[in-house]
């Protein structure tokens, strides 16, 4: 019979050949952004419930109920700790019960410019980037990435053109010179068009509100997940918004946003979930999200997003950020 050392060294061996293609088939899906998304998270996956499960939120259940209770917003304060950027938190109220909450910041583009980032090794959360980047005083996610942490969209970060070159954009794009900030609307114009002159940019999907004022998400989903958006209202200024919880879908996401007291004239869904983190620092100001949610639903059931390792340790490959000038 083998001996006990033999059958150690055998299974020792299993073990590495299993690490080893493992490692190998990491490498070839998603690269150095594959290793680190284990190292911080120890991976993602998907697991199912229903609707009701108390793994889910008290927002996210009520969104996944048979009937939907309409949303009001609550009180809105704005508070300007430095001229030119304001920041206010807005409620969201059903049946007078706080269900969800947009933290918001206001931002004048003649005083602040805005620069687009990407860290495609993966090795950066909203704690890494207020690290990297101590001089911003906003720094939001942005646009979507590829399995290898890249642009997935059309993307300008600081005058370098990044992601595809080849891309039917027929959403929005986020652009920025040293002197404005704009949204896009791409139903009247190609993304190569709508970039010339940016120094920082971004296509992103779905476009909430067009230049015609109205909602362009006209599909009805249950993908319920924390959502930025950027937009502009009626004065100019560039207004950055992010859910504290997940109850909206695009759809009554842009609803909610159009008829909300923010004057929005046009506004960009950027990526959602767990990357959708915030960071504000100036002027003895301080708001540091972490976010966590995302899900799909399809019928009675629901598949949450999941990780094993710490839900403040997501990293976000893609950023807007907020600077002086």
């Amino acid at each position: 019979m083998p001996s006990i050392r033999k059958i150690l060294f055998g299974l020792l061996g299993i073990f590495t050949v299993v690490i080893v293609v493992g490692a190998g088939w990491l490498w070839q899906v998603a690269g150095v952004y594959g290793f680190n998304t284990v190292l911080r998270r120890g991976g993602t996956y998907w697991t199912d419930m229903k609707p009701d499960d108390d793994r889910l939120s008290a927002s996210m259940r009520l969104a996944l109920s048979p009937v939907i209770p309409a949303v009001l917003p609550g009180p809105l304060v704005w508070q300007e700790p430095e001229p030119g950027f304001e920041v206010a938190e807005l409620p969201v109220l059903a049946d007078g019960r706080e269900v969800d909450r947009i933290f918001l910041s206001r931002v004048d583009p003649a005083r602040f410019r805005f620069v687009t980032h990407n860290a495609a090794a993966g090795d950066k959360g909203i704690d890494e980037w207020e690290k990297t980047l101590p001089n911003a005083v906003l720094i939001v996610n942005g646009s979507y990435f590829d399995k290898h942490g890249r642009p997935d969209t059309p993307f300008i970060s600081e005058g370098i053109a990044m992601g595809p070159r080849q891309y039917d954009a027929r959403a929005g794009a986020f652009t920025a010179d040293k002197d404005t900030a704009e949204i896009r609307d791409l139903s009247h114009q190609d993304w190569q068009t709508a970039f010339v002159g940016a120094s920082n940019a971004m296509v992103s999907y779905p476009l909430l509100i067009g230049d015609d004022g109205q909602t362009h998400v006209n599909v009805k989903s249950r993908w319920l997940a924390n959502r930025t958006f950027v937009a502009k209202d009626d004065l100019g200024r560039v207004v950055i918004g992010t859910t504290k919880e997940a109850f909206f879908s695009l759809d009554r996401l842009a609803q909610f946003l159009k008829t909300s007291p923010l004057n929005l004239k046009v506004a960009l869904n950027l990526d959602g979930g767990p990357v959708a983190c915030r960071s504000v620092r100036l002027n003895g100001y301080r708001q540091k999200f972490y976010a966590r949610w995302e899900s799909q639903a399809d019928g009675n059931t629901v598949s949450l997003l999941r990780w094993p390792i710490s839900e403040a340790n997501w990293a976000m490959p893609m950023v807007l950020t907020v600077e002086r000038k």
